[in-house]
């Protein structure tokens, strides 16, 4: 449920708005000076706006300038008073600030527009704002040049604050990046729980060590006051065949210490374009930037695979591309992950850099009756002839692979209108599996 306040500081702006263009245009006003309109009383229950204002100190001026930057979302129309132009120009009134920022045609404000507001034509004030505003640890952020703008007047930054920030005033919800050209990531998650995974004790134990770091890896910073020589952030590696529970492994740790965590698309991150793999990095990393996200590089060899020795410009630009790498992963101040087949296949550079390096080896014969016995549904039944322990024996098979054979069973029993998994089809489905290695079964 979005908070009360955000509608109350609308309104508050509105008055405010008004008021400043009766006393500009010389006009009868209610009040003789914006500050006699008082901003809304801020309740201690309130929701997320509120509670932002509270815990980051805002003032006035800086509420008008926060509810001012989201009125192209909520109320695009209150702008429309600062397009009247001037009769003696025939132009806008280049002191209201705004700038055209959408295809509609609609405005968006800017600094400008914010420190107009605020002081009018008083530009002693307008300074004083200017420079409280450029230097706010939190403000200065939203602040950012026009494209379109070849001007670097201060005054004509457009107010552009992040897309989480509206997701949580408006929603109550955290911000979650859809996937897309601008943000090459997908958030993935598990409703699974780790009695599903199955891995080695050496395995798992160093899973853990990286559910430590997360619990304490700030605090010894902090309160032993290491931040001088422990650099923030953790990298990981996670090697081994396809299908060992590395993704899922992934998800259970974003799931049992609250993180989100974006699986990075490679497809959409590497280009032959020179550059463009750096542009498309960026994108992810910026838009990760403080946000406290498990950042999850699957099938990592094709963009942290080995450099190559330089014969001509590509390779040259190439090895920038990993020089670039190797600096963001080393900035990130979350959970890095990685993950790839061999860990062979990853540049030793960037292997230096990993605080650990987790082995995902193929499950043996009781984990994977282990395996066998929680993949089927508690629904289904097995046929008498089929030996779990002996299957699981017999076949060596990935914990993925181990799903498609019971989702294969499962559809064939389905198809015929029963819940009996059948031994020639659970063998069918093993030798379906075995194809796809090249290998084959034997009866």
């Amino acid at each position: 449920m979005t908070d009360a306040l955000v509608f109350e500081e609308l309104q508050w702006l509105t008055d405010v708005i008004v008021a400043r263009m009766k006393l500009y245009f010389n006009q009868e006003s209610e009040v003789k000076d914006i500050n006699q309109i008082p901003p809304p009383v801020i309740n201690d229950n309130s929701g997320a706006y509120s509670r932002f204002i509270k815990v980051n100190n805002l003032g006035t001026e800086d509420r008008i300038l926060l509810i001012l930057s989201w009125v192209p979302v909520l109320k695009p129309q209150l702008l429309d008073c600062f397009l009247v132009k001037n009769s003696d120009t025939g132009q806008r009134f280049v002191e209201f600030g705004c700038v055209e920022g959408r295809s509609d045609g609609a405005i968006v404000p800017t600094l400008g527009t914010a420190l107009f507001i605020l002081a009018g034509e008083d530009i002693k004030a307008k300074m004083l704002l200017a420079e409280r505003f450029t230097s706010h640890p939190i403000i200065s952020s939203w602040l950012s040049y026009h494209e379109d703008n070849n001007t670097l007047s201060f005054s004509n930054w457009i107010l552009s604050p992040p897309h989480e920030l509206l997701d949580l005033f408006l929603f109550e919800r955290p911000f979650i990046p859809r996937f897309s050209n601008n943000f090459p990531a997908k958030a993935i998650s598990t409703t699974r729980s780790w009695d599903e995974l199955v891995l080695d004790e050496k395995t798992m134990g160093q899973v853990n060590e990286i559910k430590m770091w997360v619990k304490y890896g700030e605090r010894i910073r902090e309160e032993w006051q290491l931040s001088s020589r422990i650099k923030p952030g953790f990298r990981a590696l996670f090697y081994g065949p396809s299908g060992c529970g590395k993704t899922f492994t992934v998800t259970l740790l974003g799931k049992e210490i609250g993180k989100q965590v974006f699986c990075i698309d490679l497809s959409m991150v590497v280009s032959k374009y020179i550059g463009e793999t750096e542009k498309n990095l960026a994108k992810v990393f910026e838009l990760a930037e403080n946000k406290d996200w498990i950042l999850f590089f699957d099938e990592a060899d094709a963009l942290f695979g080995k450099r190559t020795n330089v014969k001509d410009s590509h390779d040259r630009y190439a090895n920038q591309e990993v020089a670039y790498l190797l600096q963001r992963v080393e900035d990130y101040k979350g959970l890095i992950i990685l993950s790839t087949n061999l860990k062979s296949n990853i540049d030793e550079a960037f292997a230096r850099r990993f605080q650990i390096m987790v082995r995902f080896n193929m499950p043996n014969a009781q984990e994977r009756e282990r395996l066998w016995i929680s993949s089927f549904s508690p629904l289904c039944e097995l046929e008498e002839t089929i030996n779990i322990k002996q299957i699981a024996e017999d076949y060596e098979l990935a914990g993925g692979s181990i799903i498609n054979v019971v989702q294969y069973c499962s559809i064939s029993a389905m198809s015929r209108e029963e819940n009996i998994i059948r031994k020639a089809d659970l063998l069918e489905g093993i030798r379906n599996e075995f194809s796809k290695v090249g290998k084959t079964i034997r009866e």
